[in-house]
């Protein structure tokens, strides 16, 4: 489908790390003593927690894509 919508895969890829990387640094720009504040809190929490957080926006991103495609 893709294809025949004239969008390239390997653009579409980078058109999503493009992406990825503008929204994953916006917040450093925008406000970097959150960041640090939000990092030490990810610092003291638990092993378990993090893994199931890092699930949770595993499956949310599986989704998204899934969706995205319908």
């Amino acid at each position: 489908m893709l294809a025949s919508a004239g969008v390239e895969i390997g653009g579409l890829l980078l058109l999503a790390l493009g992406a990825a990387l503008f929204f994953e640094g916006l917040p450093y720009f925008v406000s970097p003593s959150a960041v640090r504040r939000y990092l030490d809190a990810i610092g003291r929490m638990s092993d378990g927690v993090l893994r199931i957080l890092g699930l949770a926006m595993m499956a949310s991103g599986l989704a998204l894509a899934w969706a995205a495609t319908r």
